[in-house]
């Protein structure tokens, strides 16, 4: 699904490299923490498989494209294969839960008879029935992430990526977005890479774990305390 071949990436006016020679496979449907300390290279490694940035030297490769040499034309077709889950949750105050989850598909072209459709399977799928018509500051926490994640799934993504998806929750809303997100990994082979900080997270749903470290990328173990 992933593939990071001898990728480096180097920003302009720095005098060390955000990620150097990095080796990683992702397989189709796995569920992958990346932890690392502020500045570590965490979001630099997002960013190049969103392309918002392109690697220094090496290939990144998402579901057999190489998306550092994607034209700029074909980048929005990338995303629109990829669902984000953002931390602060990104939601416009002034429309419903459906609405929001209908502006992303709104935005690239799908007509109404598409969206009346789609937008109440997502509903269902987060468990958001019944709040369709509610405003963002009318949700909680919980619910507010729910609706995010309700639109990274519109178009049946194969890829989600998450970026500390749970930092602005409680622990009880917490292992409920986790619930969520674990399920939909098994349930529907969706491949998620969760970037967090929270390693409690971690030991309740031992997977993979990714940890960048000084441009580095290296497979860890939780589970036996070596993180």
């Amino acid at each position: 699904m992933i593939v990071f071949d001898n990728v480096s990436k180097q920003y302009k006016h720095s005098n060390h490299a955000a990620l150097e020679n990095i080796n990683l496979t992702v397989e189709q449907g796995e569920f992958v923490f990346l932890v690392g300390s502020s500045g570590s290279g965490k979001s630099s490694l997002l960013r190049l498989l969103l392309k918002e940035e392109k690697p220094t030297s090496g290939d990144v490769t998402v579901d057999g494209v190489n998306v550092g040499k994607l034209p700029n034309r074909k980048v929005p077709g990338l995303r629109r294969t990829m669902g984000i889950v953002f931390q602060d949750f990104r939601l416009l105050p002034n429309k419903t839960v459906f609405d929001n989850i209908a502006f992303g598909m709104e935005v690239i072209g799908h007509n109404r008879k598409e969206i009346r459709e789609r937008v109440p399977e997502v509903i269902d799928l987060v468990d958001l029935e019944g709040k369709e018509n509610r405003l963002p500051n009318q949700l909680s926490g919980g619910e507010q992430q729910r609706v995010d994640i309700a639109r990274a799934l519109l178009n049946n993504p194969k890829l989600i990526l998450a970026d500390e998806p749970t930092g602005n929750l409680d622990p009880e809303t917490t292992d409920e977005i986790m619930q969520l997100l674990w399920s939909i990994c098994s349930d529907y082979n969706t491949t998620i890479i969760m970037a967090t900080h929270d390693y409690s997270i971690i030991q309740k749903f031992p997977s993979k774990v990714l940890k960048v470290e000084q441009g580095k990328v290296f497979e860890t173990n939780m589970a036996a305390g070596i993180i």
